[in-house]
């Protein structure tokens, strides 16, 4: 009995091993710069400094979903933001250059002077990573449009981003 349980619990182990080659994850970690609060009714504009990890479980080689932690910090005056966004990644595989595109949904929280406010927040975006090392590329650049609506004012902030992308 316990023979005949061998054959197909060895044949899912080999599918799975072949299935994971197939959908391989990605993990990004860096430098973050966000652009916080240009409505007058809203947060005073602050330039943040902050960094962000992302994790990506490829479908395709040219779709993965990803979900992504930002934490952004104001030097001068207290201010703070923390986004947990999720959503599709399309990217144009290459050689070496390889562009990128995503669209991201998830939860925005905002401090400042005291009082904090919660929002669903997007990040609309995309960039570009340079393969450096086989299992390793450079996230040269990611701009985002992240879209939130703390204080009762839509705002747009610009967020660019830069690290490593090792891939598994």
């Amino acid at each position: 009995m316990n023979r005949r349980l061998l054959v197909p619990l060895g044949l899912f182990f080999l599918f799975s091993i072949s299935a994971k080659a197939q959908n391989p994850m990605d993990f990004f970690g860096g430098y973050s710069y966000e652009a916080l609060g240009r409505l007058p009714q809203a947060i005073p504009a602050r330039n943040l400094s902050g960094v962000k990890v992302a994790v990506q479980y490829n479908l395709r080689e040219w779709l993965g979903i990803e979900g992504e932690v930002d934490g952004h910090f104001g030097s001068q005056l207290p201010a703070r933001e923390l986004n947990i966004l999720v959503g599709p990644q399309i990217c144009l595989p290459r050689r070496i250059f390889s562009p990128f595109f995503h669209v991201l949904v998830g939860y925005g929280h905002a401090y400042t002077n005291g009082i904090w406010d919660n929002s669903f927040a997007t990040a609309i975006g995309g960039g570009v990573d340079w393969q450096v090392a086989p299992r390793v590329t450079w996230r040269v650049i990611e701009g985002d449009d992240v879209i939130t609506r703390y204080f009762g004012g839509i705002e747009h902030n610009p967020r660019i981003s830069t690290g490593i992308v090792l891939h598994f």
